[in-house]
């Protein structure tokens, strides 16, 4: 009787909270509803008994991505705000280092030869943070590094010309 007035309730939020992402004007507050709705989603998984989707709905989708929705809604120019004219220069630089990163990428990623790591039919949520924290603690390091590289990248393009 519990477990069908929460899954009625999380489907209700969820519901409301997805017409609202997509509904309200303010961006903001768009993405404030989307986070409200990937945590019922969660709360969805929990009631399937899939834990592990539900840690990975939270940490993935509202712990990164919807953050980094905020970030950019945040650090992004004013609509009142002139643009500045873009140069030819920067615009070719930029594609040429962006192609050069794509081209490496994409000839390490087939170059690889990829194997599955083994848990030995231990899927639980301990033996997935032991395999992820002792024999792959390369990506998690990977993943740091770009999150740095992010913030700092925001830092250097909110720092406006205006400013002192």
């Amino acid at each position: 009787m519990i477990a069908d007035i929460v899954f009625i309730g999380l489907a209700v939020t969820l519901l409301i909270s997805a017409v609202l992402a997509v509904w309200l004007k303010n961006v903001f507050y768009n993405a404030l509803a989307l986070i409200l709705c990937l945590f019922c989603v969660a709360g969805l998984f929990i009631y399937l008994n899939s834990e592990f989707l539900a840690i990975m709905e939270i940490i993935i989708y509202i712990g990164a991505i919807s953050i980094a929705i905020i970030f950019a809604i945040m650090l992004s120019r004013p609509m009142f705000q002139k643009y500045e004219k873009r140069e030819i220069k920067k615009i070719s630089r930029s594609i040429a280092i962006g192609g050069f990163l794509f081209l490496g990428l994409f000839k390490t990623i087939h170059r690889t030869q990829w194997s599955p790591h083994s848990i030995e039919g231990d899927y639980s949520i301990a033996a997935l943070g032991r395999m992820f924290l002792k024999e792959s603690v390369l990506p998690f390091e990977v993943v740091s590094l770009v999150l740095l590289v992010a913030i700092i990248g925001a830092l250097v393009i909110s720092n406006t010309k205006d400013s002192a």
